[in-house]
């Protein structure tokens, strides 16, 4: 089976050099690239003195696309294609292979061909074909892998693909977390950290008592907070937008004629087509789509509430109605329903624009285009806002977030404005299934670690908080003093500020106004029963509390479940040692990151 994976593979990646090398080839030769071409070795990034190159990445990414595209069955978006970058840069700068041979970490045939036979990744274990009666079935996929169409389909190749990624990375992951071990007297404080319960009273000091005035907070003092914390004020990239929305707009006649189509695809299967297939050749969300409509398997709160609220009525096997969410108009089918846990699966009809009305659409967005798009003179946003009557929108966006206006999604544009276009820039024009979007940069704050002067207001604000916190300590210690010989209640209408009175809480649930896993929440598990507290001083208050009631956990319960905890406990520690043991792999590496500089390169090549 390797054998035959390799010689497929032979001749995928000798097609992939020749179009890449020779595309950048091309582009030197032709002059496209400009005084300072990205070539085939260009360096994107450097991690401990090994270069990775852009077309290295570029293959990367196209790799992801391409998987994308087929679980989808659509094409990726910028805004997808942002991310897939951004994923394929983390996979070639994840250090685990200079771990792996650091560590003679290696995967033999044996080993990958006994995991494609036994351990089926994910994807293919959700997949419809390969279960009976909603269970992945093995026999139908060891059927599948010895099949003429899985090597034609290119499945064996992308399982060897996946099995010499995912059998190291487990080996080492294995070594790096393999002596994690949890004592039943560790167990036992994590539970009655979950399930001890206190019920206080308190009063709280905050620095709201003060006035700004009261404290200084000299320069000093900022610049010493500043050094020992700058990691701390870390920022992604910021951008500031103007944007025109072009929208589709969906008559009742387009609302109308969807439903006539959802109501004949329903008549379809009532007639004897099998769902899935309908699903497969009609649905709008090619994603479920594909899968024969599966929505998979969950509990309540997963969808829309008019699409949940449909599907819970319905019993098993029976076909709903069209229902209308602000996707379209939906055909549902519950294929189990166990207490709160549906599987289910959909046809969707999308609601569009009648071929009229999308004509109208069209041409403006074109004249926009024309008027706007890709140059580098701003004043022609607002020269197209004034020409089509449409008016311009102002967003912000960080880089690790999509672009939205009024809550809805804007395709492109955000992608763009990260992509090394420039202030005063307009992008091209970008369009969706909603209708059609063009942005102009206006500000672009580039992120990372914010400069003294930047990071000063708020390094002073947070100061000046603990500074009045420490002022208030004395008056803390009268009220704690009074409260003790009278009642907290007293005292508290005394000092004109109310005692409250706190919910039960735990010491991992903390409590409103109290706080969470801070030195309050702590006290109220360590303090004696109906007495009042010394001043207790968290980040942002002092409490004086008096503990009304506690109940300790039940050692019965906890003993009872003590082997599925221990697992699950076991579990999220070595996960926790993964993660440190990789954050740290990260913080001591060496990494030269020179993304933006080669995408920027592109961008003028492109121009």
């Amino acid at each position: 089976m390797l054998q035959s994976m390799r010689s497929s593979a032979k001749y995928i990646w000798i097609f992939l050099v020749i179009f890449f090398v020779g595309g950048f080839l091309l582009a030197e030769t032709s002059g496209l690239l400009g005084r300072a071409p990205v070539t085939t070795s260009t360096t994107v990034a450097k991690v401990n003195g090994e270069e990775i190159l852009a077309t290295t990445w570029d293959n990367a990414t196209r790799q992801l696309e391409q998987q994308a595209t087929q679980q989808t069955g659509r094409s990726v978006s910028l805004d997808d294609r942002r991310h897939l970058q951004d994923q394929a840069f983390e996979q070639l700068v994840s250090l685990l292979r200079q771990e792996y041979k650091r560590r003679n970490i290696t995967v033999s045939d044996e080993e990958l061909a006994d995991a494609a036979r036994t351990s089926p990744p994910p994807q293919l274990i959700q997949s419809p074909e390969l279960q009976t009666e909603g269970r992945f079935d093995p026999e139908k996929y060891q059927r599948f892998l010895a099949s003429p169409a899985a090597r034609q389909e290119g499945l064996l190749l992308q399982l060897e693909s996946y099995y010499r990624d995912a059998i190291p990375r487990e080996k080492l992951f294995e070594q790096v977390a393999a002596d994690v071990y949890v004592s039943d007297a560790q167990l036992w404080q994590i539970w009655k950290d979950a399930h001890d319960s206190s019920q206080v009273s308190y009063v709280a000091l905050r620095p709201e008592l003060l006035p700004d005035s009261a404290v200084t907070v000299p320069d000093k003092e900022i610049a010493d907070y500043y050094e020992k914390n700058k990691k701390d004020f870390e920022r992604p990239a910021r951008a500031r937008l103007s944007v025109i929305i072009i929208p589709r707009v969906v008559s009742a006649a387009d609302s109308a004629l969807a439903r006539n189509r959802a109501l004949a695809l329903r008549e379809r299967i009532v007639k004897g087509e099998k769902f899935e297939d309908v699903a497969k050749a009609e649905s709008a969300d090619s994603t479920s789509g594909s899968q024969g409509g599966a929505l998979g398997k969950g509990v309540k709160g997963r969808f829309v509430p008019q699409f949940e609220n449909a599907a819970y009525a319905l019993k098993v096997g029976e076909l709903s109605q069209p229902v209308l969410t602000p996707f379209g108009y939906h055909i549902i089918r519950v294929d189990e329903h166990k207490g709160d846990t549906l599987s289910l699966r959909h046809i969707l009809v999308r609601i569009q624009q009648s071929d009229s009305a999308a004509t109208v659409t069209d041409k403006k967005a074109d004249e926009l285009a024309k008027i706007a798009a890709s140059t580098d003179k701003p004043e022609k946003l607002d020269e197209a806002s004034k020409t089509l009557g449409v008016p311009i929108q102002k967003a912000n966006v960080v880089d690790t977030d999509a672009l939205t206006i009024n809550g809805k999604f804007v395709p492109g544009v955000g992608a763009w404005a990260f992509g090394g276009a420039k202030t005063g820039e307009t992008s091209d024009l970008y369009d969706s299934e909603d209708g059609y979007f063009l942005g102009r940069l206006d500000s672009l704050d580039p992120g990372g670690v914010p400069s003294i002067q930047q990071a000063t207001p708020e390094i002073r604000a947070l100061l000046a908080r603990q500074k009045k916190l420490e002022k208030l300590m004395p008056r803390a210690r009268t009220f704690a003093a009074q409260a003790a010989a009278t009642s907290l209640e007293q005292a508290g209408q005394a000092a004109g500020i109310p005692a409250a009175s706190s919910p039960r809480f735990t010491r991992t649930s903390g409590a409103e106004g109290i706080g969470r896993l801070n030195e309050a929440i702590g006290a109220a598990f360590s303090l004696p029963l109906s007495v009042v507290s010394a001043p207790i001083k968290t980040h942002d208050a002092i409490f004086i509390e008096r503990v009304n009631q506690r109940s300790p956990s039940d050692s019965a319960g906890w003993d009872k479940q003590k082997t599925i905890q221990r697992a699950q406990v076991t579990n999220q520690l070595r996960q926790a040692r993964v993660r440190e043991f990789l954050q740290n792999l990260r913080e001591t590496a060496r990494i030269e990151d020179n993304r933006k500089q080669v995408e920027a390169a592109f961008r003028r090549a492109a121009q």
